[in-house]
């Protein structure tokens, strides 16, 4: 019944997301900018020039373009993935599991190509899926559905015959306005927030995500079709 599964990236097949921090921490600086941890995480799954407009916003800085900022992120964290990211718990038993159920796998990331490209190179799962994507190929980013819908269209399936599977809330609404069965990853400090219980499935870890959950996500859209 599931035509597809299409995976975010950052957070949930890569542990990223401590690279990211501290290499914005370090680029922030630069700005007279100074981050801390909790600081970062109030912009988890957001586009980086969205991030960069986001602390802009709050904390003016003028010595340096927004773009500028940006990319140097973006560069560093490219640099730093290509010798020392490691895949979440889970991977690639759960890449195995829709291989082996015959289901066709895609990433659909905020983040830009080139660093999806590092990653399944660094992680040497290309072998894994149809295709990936990034929102910034699209008119609008995550939260937006774009990419999710970009992803469904070139992997050629309907979203609502896609699963979703997502990490940070702005890339659960992403998955969830596109139409698509969502089951969100979260973080552990943040595990418990009510932003995530939008999602058709949660839980704390792809090793815990189950053939069984599988079927049962099939049932659900066997079911929502007939009410159709």
């Amino acid at each position: 019944m599931i035509q597809a599964a299409i995976f975010d990236m950052d957070g949930l097949l890569v542990d990223s997301e401590p690279h990211w921090r501290e290499i914005e921490i370090e680029v922030f600086r630069t700005v007279g900018l100074e981050m801390d941890d909790e600081m970062c995480k109030r912009t988890t799954g957001l586009p980086t020039d969205a991030v960069v407009r986001y602390w802009h916003e709050r904390h003016p800085w003028h010595n340096r373009s927004l773009d500028e900022v940006a990319q140097e992120i973006i560069d560093r964290v490219h640099e730093r993935i290509q010798t020392q990211a490691q895949p979440m718990p889970g991977v690639p038993a759960i890449l195995d599991l829709f291989q082996q159920q015959g289901i066709p796998m895609a990433i659909a990331s905020a983040s830009p190509m080139q660093l999806i490209e590092a990653v399944i190179d660094r992680l040497q799962i290309r072998s894994y899926f149809t295709i990936w994507h990034s929102a910034t190929l699209e008119k609008r980013n995550k939260p937006h559905p774009d990419v999710y819908l970009g992803t469904a269209s070139k992997l050629g399936v309907e979203p609502r015959v896609c699963v979703a599977f997502e990490d940070s809330g702005n890339g659960l609404k992403s998955a969830h306005a596109a139409g698509m069965l969502t089951v969100s990853v979260p973080a552990d400090y943040e595990f418990n927030d009510p932003k995530f219980e939008m999602a058709t499935l949660k839980v704390p870890s792809l090793t815990e995500f189950t053939l069984a959950q599988l079927r049962e996500l099939e049932n659900q859209l066997s079911i929502a079709s007939a009410i159709r």
